[in-house]
């Protein structure tokens, strides 16, 4: 028997990977995207609007509300990552400005309205900063009785990419993902370790910005623009990492990815440690749980793993369908 689709609502930044991540969730079957909200974080929160909107009517996808969100983090100024995906937040293709507009409701209001009106517990996917989230779960907690699970991309068990340990959508809002993790609801932190793993390789790319298809032309285009190799510019024919596409991957097949469950929590504290996810591995409690006792820290699943070349394949087989 196939098992019915999964009700999803994203959280996005769009974004060059956001933006990969949804044409990913509108084209393939095993999920039902709801709604989509915005929040600043790739460009500014304007921007986001626009472009998740262009994704989606590239895409071909039905009418999905799609709610504004936060202008900026709950304490820290905008810090935009235009330097990383583009002055409009899109790799600069010159992509047509959407006919369709947002919702007639800010993004807080239509997540609990989408979540609450769900027959089936709802996965939440956020693929930014998590100031939405964080001011819905502090607004409307009564929403988590109907979500299933918060796959969010964000963190770093290793190495963080905004600083030597704090990955950019937690450092962008340490205090909104302080909030998630204490959500009461089950939880996948699929983070940079994995993130950096999931590459289409260069035929591919180029077999995708060549099809007739908007939808999988544009992914084409955005893997073009967002080399796998560090280092190499935007636009090389190489290989294109999949980045946030990989947390939708881990909705549509979660059997892909190796996860743990782990004590997690964000380092709130001024200084160099600031917005690092604090991933604890050890086999037993140190000095100090035995000094000062044991702190009660929620458990997160913390992906360690990921099967690259299935989700790589997954995404190309379901994005350049026609």
């Amino acid at each position: 028997m196939a098992r019915r689709p999964v009700p999803v609502i994203m959280d996005c930044d769009t974004g060059v990977d956001d933006a990969l991540a949804l044409l990913l969730a509108v084209r393939h079957p095993g999920i039902e995207l709801r709604a989509v909200t915005c929040v600043a974080g790739n460009t500014d929160v304007d921007g986001v609007v626009r472009n998740t909107l262009t994704v989606l009517e590239q895409a071909g996808a039905p009418e999905i509300p799609v709610g504004r969100g936060a202008e900026r983090p709950l304490l820290e100024p905008v810090r935009p990552a235009t330097h990383a995906h583009g002055a409009d937040g899109m790799g600069d293709l010159g992509l047509p400005a959407p006919g369709r507009g947002p919702a007639d409701v800010d993004a807080v209001t239509l997540l609990r309205r989408e979540i609450l009106a769900s027959h089936r517990p709802v996965t939440l996917v956020p693929t930014a900063p998590l100031t939405n989230i964080a001011l819905l779960l502090r607004t409307h907690p009564e929403v988590t009785r109907n979500i299933e699970r918060i796959v969010f991309m964000g963190g770093a068990v290793e190495v963080g990419n905004a600083t030597p340990v704090a990955e950019f959508n937690v450092w962008h809002d340490p205090e909104a993902a302080a909030v998630l993790l204490t959500a009461g609801v089950p939880i996948t932190m699929y983070g940079l370790d994995v993130f950096r793993q999931v590459v289409v390789d260069a035929g591919e790319v180029r077999r995708l910005r060549a099809s007739g298809d908007p939808g999988a032309r544009l992914a084409g285009e955005l893997l073009a623009y967002r080399p796998a190799a560090q280092g190499r510019p935007p636009g090389a024919d190489e290989a294109g990492g999949l980045g946030d596409a990989g947390a939708v991957c881990a909705v549509a097949d979660p059997g892909g990815l190796t996860t743990r469950p782990l004590p997690v929590e964000v380092c709130l504290a001024p200084g160099p440690a600031r917005g690092q996810t604090i991933v604890d591995r050890r086999l037993g409690p140190g000095e100090a749980e035995i000094h000062h006792g044991e702190r009660e820290r929620p458990l997160v699943d913390v992906a360690l793993e990921v099967d690259a070349q299935r989700y790589a394949r997954l995404y190309v087989e379901t994005v350049g369908r026609l």
